[in-house]
């Protein structure tokens, strides 16, 4: 039954986060896409790409958070290691993020190309998947950028679920004050927000490589290479791109997601506490 309610409560969270805060994460796109923030479509059709967000949404936060709770009781099992571990908190998020990849890439892909497919573009989101796939297959076409992609959510991960089981820890002793979901709520925007700083490079890396043309340069760089290619073309500004969006969002996005979560699980246990009795 837990599982269950992680399942719900994860994938609420998900979808409230991204349908309020879309236009925040196209502006980012669209600010890392290799065209350019405004030949990619400036503030113009900033809710292009919601549809398969909000699709993709509800799924990928539930298997995250499905995963996430199964992963830390397995892992808690094979190190004899207490569940408030950081280094529990770590490797579950990292197995998890994993997971969610298969769901959350294909996404990516429909969503941001109709970000920065310019206002002109019919195309819909199926139509984007099935060209890629028809085109460059399942590996190169659905899955473009897979591994760019885990390799911004793991080291993300790797910040963010300890700093927040952390921060939810220390609440109480600090504070004094019972934990809430406000409480909760604000410890994952602090977390979020510190993590999405330090990762915007790699999410730099994964948009230009989920965005790149079939002739571009970049489709045979290695992810180091890509790296490089943006320094030396823009500097630290280009590895940077987006920042402020992008802490912005996750930042909010955090604060709605953990909140959201933590409030529906209450919610949730207390209904089923109700019935049972």
């Amino acid at each position: 039954m837990k599982q269950a309610l992680g399942q719900i409560a994860g994938g609420v969270a998900g979808m409230v986060v991204d349908i309020a805060l879309f236009p925040i994460d196209t502006v980012k796109t669209r600010l890392q896409s290799e065209r350019g923030f405004w030949r990619s479509g400036g503030f113009k059709g900033i809710y292009k790409g919601l549809a398969p967000a909000a699709a993709g949404s509800a799924p990928t936060a539930a298997l995250f958070f499905c995963a996430y709770e199964n992963f830390k009781r397995l892992f808690c099992n094979l190190s004899g290691c207490t569940k408030n571990s950081p280094f529990i908190h770590m490797a579950s998020a990292s197995s998890a993020e994993v997971l969610a990849c298969l769901i959350r890439v294909p996404v990516e892909i429909a969503k941001q190309r109709r970000q920065t497919l310019g206002n002109k573009s019919q195309q819909g989101a199926l139509q984007i998947l099935w060209t890629a796939y028809k085109t460059e297959g399942l590996r190169r076409g659905l899955y473009r950028g897979f591994g760019s992609t885990i390799m911004r959510e793991i080291p993300f991960s790797l910040i963010q679920f300890p700093l927040w089981e952390f921060f939810k820890l220390q609440w109480q002793p600090v504070t004094g004050l019972d934990s809430t979901p406000f409480t909760v709520a604000l410890c994952g925007a602090v977390a979020g927000g510190i993590s999405a700083g330090l990762t915007t490079p790699l999410d730099v890396v994964k948009t230009r490589i989920m965005l790149a043309e079939q002739n571009s340069a970049i489709r045979k760089l290695s992810i180091p290479k890509v790296l490089g290619s943006i320094y030396r073309e823009k500097g630290l500004g280009g590895l940077f791109a987006g920042f402020v969006p992008r802490v912005m969002w996750i930042t909010l996005g955090g604060a709605f997601f953990f909140g959201f979560y933590d409030l529906t699980t209450r919610m949730l246990a207390d209904e089923n506490l109700k019935t049972s009795q």
